[in-house]
């Protein structure tokens, strides 16, 4: 047995576990170790009986004198016990949990850590979490800082406390230190062996945080060496033909002068860019960033028009049908009447191989299908690339011989955060909107004036004829959130307690199938709703120029970034568009981060104003929906990304003199490259 054992390896016990653990993102031996908690109990403070005092969280230590369990009237049991030590008695209980009866017995020396209560003028330590204590055997649910980790159904986190603290004592020996040593010595980073220890069952608080700032500095580092090999490899690549764009450009200018738009200055920038990559013998390796709305898709199309004048297809892959649709009517209107042949290949639109003489596909992953044949492909664009798995992205590069790759997304990254995810692409940013745009209008609604709010809603849609989205964090009320609005709930409540009988209602969420919620936001798209409630599913691939007003619940659950996304889901027509924010909460720097969004209007400039409002213990969680999820480290520790582009940057022209560290980039790629 060793590190890299699958968990369903190990034994008959963790075989029946492995299902769920799998869902903990825990399949071998080593995930147990980097299975990180995320808060510690703190159970350090060892009382005698005779001090404590109800409110207070403490530990005792003493032997049982008596345990049983009773019935209460309606046959539910609680367990009691009493335990002394030598400055007195406490009576203890347990409900429902008749285990701990055959689990404990009478002159067992325990640890119990928990809640002091009051009963009947007596004191109770309720419900504590408890623990046999042996001699030479450090307590580890008891006692001491105690992990808490992420958990799910089957799985609690003194199962996986027992469990992790098996393999520290049996396998962390083996763990072997990937970062090389000058780098530990100048930055006093723990050992990786010690560093593992103490974040599971750490001295101190201390101790935690500096075991957590050296698996995070591990993740960020090995993040952006991968990124810069992918680049290294790439470069290493030839392209069979460079694009030539000089003899065509009177023929690219014409086409950008015949747009019913005027290019912006970013978009003008972008072009140049990417016309440039297209010239060069090295496969293009790009990736673009631009707002909804912001115009990347002509960006594109551009380059496909480039593509085509020199003899060669392009593909442009999106992650919904809805949004392929989109793309390939906006793609034929502007270029077949110049000649561009292009064919649609989605999940509802089969493409067959003899309909394969296109001169540019627009679609979903149908475009992968082994039916669909390329002759001389030249250029791949994939639309919101995070959407997609790598082993697909590499598929449809396969698909040609080097062709250049465009990879577009709406989502507003930080450029010190780009930089570290998307290291291997060079980066092209349109941080303006197209000209005439206009401005959404966002305020931050008090809770006092929701009902208002909603009269309004009613008014603008019924003296516009416009559509309204109505966004809810979760899709059904749940006992942990009833505070926060859910989909499905809030759909029933809006349609018989709010909106008149006139209003439609339609509701779209992430558990309906992809068909069904292309059907619902085609219904939506042909005004057969007047209002849409959804779940932040619609933050991505939708253009509804109809749509003029973005109402969203529980604004305090979503990043700046993800608000401005959602935003961007109206204001796509020449109608004033506006946004409503509602939140109930009263805590003023969240107010103040929501108050921004009245004011500002650029992706990535609340991107970077999200950065600086949260601090580092802050989760990564919402700002950027369907990127990279890191396990430890967060992407708003600006100081450590710093420190880790430095150090990547001194290590990695001589990366093959450090073969532990080039063995475990092996073993990451190896992992990244299985079906998403």
């Amino acid at each position: 047995m060793d590190l890299q054992t699958p968990v369903r390896d190990v034994s008959r016990i963790y075989k029946m576990y492995a299902s769920r653990l799998e869902k903990l993102g825990i399949k071998k031996i080593e995930d147990f170790l980097y299975h990180i908690p995320f808060r510690y109990d703190d159970y350090s403070l060892i009382s005698k009986i005779k001090d404590v005092q109800p409110g207070e969280i403490v530990t005792i230590q003493g032997e049982i004198i008596e345990i049983k369990t009773d019935f209460t009237r309606r046959f539910k049991t609680l367990q009691r016990a009493r335990v002394k030590d030598e400055t007195g008695e406490i009576a203890v209980t347990w409900f429902n949990q008749p285990y701990i009866v055959k689990s404990l017995a009478i002159g067992d020396t325990v640890a119990l850590s928990g809640k002091v209560e009051e009963f009947l003028h007596k004191i109770v330590l309720q419900s504590p979490e408890y623990e046999l204590l042996i001699e030479h055997i450090e307590p580890i649910h008891t006692s001491r800082l105690v992990p808490i980790y992420p958990e799910t159904k089957g799985v609690s986190s003194k199962w996986l406390r027992r469990q992790t603290s098996k393999f520290l004592q049996n396998q962390v020996e083996k763990l072997l230190d990937h970062i090389p040593d000058s780098i530990l010595t100048d930055n006093q980073f723990l050992s990786i062996q010690n560093a593992i220890k103490e974040i599971h069952f750490p001295k101190s608080l201390e101790s935690a945080d500096e075991a957590r700032r050296r698996l995070a500095f591990d993740e960020l580092f090995l993040l952006q060496l991968s990124a810069m090999e992918r680049k290294s490899t790439w470069l290493k690549q030839t392209v069979t033909k460079p694009l030539t764009i000089k003899k065509f450009r009177k023929h690219i200018d014409a086409f950008i002068a015949s747009l019913p738009f005027q290019l912006t200055a970013g978009q003008e920038k972008a072009v140049d860019e990417i016309l440039s990559d297209l010239e060069m013998s090295k496969p293009m390796n790009r990736l673009l960033e631009g707002d909804v709305g912001s115009g990347k898709t002509v960006v594109g199309m551009i380059a496909m028009y480039a593509s085509h004048l020199n003899g060669l297809q392009s593909v442009i892959m999106a992650p919904t049908e809805i949004l392929a649709n989109q793309h390939y009517n906006t793609i034929s209107n502007l270029l077949e009447p110049l000649g561009v042949k292009i064919s649609l290949a989605t999940g509802s639109n089969k493409l067959k191989i003899e309909d394969s003489a296109f001169h540019i596909l627009v679609g979903t992953h149908a475009v992968l299908s082994k039916k669909i044949a390329f002759e001389k492909l030249g250029l791949v664009i994939i639309d919101e690339q995070q959407r997609f798995g790598v082993r697909q992205r590499a598929l449809i590069k396969d698909k040609g011989v080097n062709p250049h790759l465009l990879t577009m997304t709406a989502t507003p990254i930080p450029r010190t955060v780009a930089l570290t995810i998307y290291g291997d692409l060079d980066l092209s940013t349109l941080g303006e909107l197209p000209k005439g745009r206009k401005l959404i209008k966002t305020w931050l609604v008090a809770p006092e004036k929701r009902d208002g709010a909603y009269e309004w809603m009613e008014e603008q849609i019924a003296e516009t004829g416009s559509q309204a989205f109505i966004i809810c964090p979760f899709i059904e009320e749940s006992e942990n959130m009833t505070t926060v609005k859910a989909a499905s709930q809030e759909f029933e409540r809006l349609k018989k307690e709010v909106f008149s009988k006139n209003m439609r209602l339609g509701l779209l969420h992430g558990k309906l199938k992809s068909k069904e919620k292309d059907a619902v936001l085609q219904q939506f798209k042909n005004k057969e709703f007047d209002i849409l409630v959804a779940t932040p599913v619609v933050e991505v691939g939708i253009d509804i120029p109809n749509a003029t007003i973005m109402l969203i619940e529980a604004t305090e659950r979503f990043g700046l970034a993800q608000l401005h996304q959602l935003r961007g889901r109206v204001g796509r027509g020449e109608k004033q568009s506006y946004c409503l924010l509602f939140t109930d909460s009263k805590n003023p720097t969240t107010l103040k981060k929501l108050k921004s969004m009245e004011t500002m209007h650029i992706g990535s400039e609340l991107a970077e104003l999200d950065l600086s409002l949260r601090g580092p213990g802050d989760l990564y969680g919402t700002m950027q929906h369907g990127m990279v999820k890191l396990k430890i480290a967060n992407f708003f520790d600006q100081a450590l990304i710093r420190l880790v582009r430095n150090e990547a940057n001194k290590i990695f022209p001589n990366l093959d003199s450090y073969p532990i560290l080039r063995d475990k980039l092996r073993l990451i790629s190896t992992e990244n490259v299985t079906p998403d």
